[in-house]
């Protein structure tokens, strides 16, 4: 086992017998696929918003779903599960990591009830599919402008335009 890396039931049983550790909770969630500045910015910024940051990681199977696979560039995700796990763990801002199979975080964020959620600021709370639950209990929802414009798909983009170069 990693340190930092959950399942859902062994998180919430952490908070349960130390809200004092956790709460504030702030709660974000994605694919991470390829960390870069972009990713680590967003995630200090999440951190301030409370005292703990719980980062839902998509699993490989829901990022299939979410991010289908195009003509001439690799399948993703490009690193397994696991690996994107231990890396985001690694990370100072991040306090735990859990990996969720579904394509949104509902069920995460109707399990953890976050005082905070957070996600960048290319959604708004209308095309958050996580905003209704949020909403429903009461918690803060924080959209964070996305300060280094950078895209996996696009770093996989041009590292295999350089390859053909």
């Amino acid at each position: 086992m990693i340190p930092g890396i959950y399942s859902l039931s062994e998180l919430q049983q952490a908070i349960a017998n130390a809200p004092d550790q956790w709460r504030p909770l702030v709660f974000t969630n994605g694919c991470f696929d390829l960390l870069h500045a972009g990713h680590v910015r967003y995630l200090q910024v999440a951190k301030s918003f409370g005292r703990s940051l719980v980062v839902g990681l998509n699993s490989d199977q829901s990022v299939k779903t979410i991010k289908p696979h195009q003509p001439g560039l690799p399948s993703r995700p490009l690193i397994p599960e696991t690996q994107r796990a231990e890396v985001l763990a690694a990370l100072k801002p991040v306090d735990a990591v859990v990996i969720f199979p579904e394509t949104t975080a509902t069920r995460l964020i109707q399990a953890l009830q976050p005082d905070v959620y957070v996600k960048g600021g290319d959604y708004t709370q209308s095309t958050l599919p996580e905003a209704p639950v949020v909403q429903a209990y009461g918690g803060r929802i924080e959209l964070v402008k996305v300060e280094v414009h950078t895209s996996t798909t696009g770093l996989i983009d041009r590292i295999l335009q350089a390859r053909l170069a």
